[in-house]
């Protein structure tokens, strides 16, 4: 049995991933639905997979006794506490997460091996190079997408689907949270 492979991504109305502006975090939209929700999304085993960039991001923001580690959500903490495959040529072991490893080689190789072998889930939060490979292989079964209603178009940073391919969407769920954030959940088809 294949292990299911989801991508979360957080984003504005107009598509950025993160800004430089001075919104804060989830551009200062969050609400106790978005955290309840985000921390029973990792309630189940699953396994985390990130790429480089998204790894050490998140290596330093929840590093033990960094300036953030206690501001932290708790689902992000447990999404730390998850076992995690960093698929990576340029980031090196020991590793400042419990259970993570360092895999280097072709993503979409290495991806397609850990779905054939996993016992569980797999998702990736961000990581947006590595998710457009997969996209495209197909390996992507499900992408979530956390919409927050702000558009960023003097401040948006990191557009999620720059670069990808062209995809025709399932929607499979949605829901609001805190009356304001939408999240979709869609099975991607490439397109043509």
């Amino acid at each position: 049995m294949t292990a299911t492979y989801t991508f979360d991504v957080f984003t504005s109305l107009d598509g950025f991933g993160s800004h430089t502006g001075d919104w804060g975090g989830y551009w200062g939209k969050q609400g106790p639905e978005l955290l309840e929700h985000r921390l029973a999304s990792y309630d189940h085993p699953q396994r985390m997979v990130f790429g480089a960039t998204t790894y050490r991001s998140f290596a330093e923001m929840l590093a033990p006794g960094g300036e953030l580690a206690e501001a932290l959500d708790p689902w992000v903490t447990r999404m730390r506490n998850l076992p995690a495959t960093v698929v990576s040529s340029t980031v090196r072991e020991p590793l400042d997460w419990p259970d993570a490893t360092v895999v280097s080689g072709d993503a979409v190789e290495i991806v397609k091996r850990l779905k054939e072998e996993s016992d569980v889930p797999l998702r990736s939060h961000g990581s947006l190079s590595l998710n457009h490979a997969l996209l495209a292989a197909g390996l992507v079964d499900r992408v979530q997408v956390t919409v927050f209603p702000v558009i960023t178009g003097k401040t948006g940073a990191d557009p999620v689907f720059r670069g990808a391919a062209d995809f025709d969407l399932e929607l499979l769920e949605s829901r609001t949270l805190d009356g304001h954030t939408q999240e979709l959940v869609y099975r991607p088809t490439l397109h043509g």
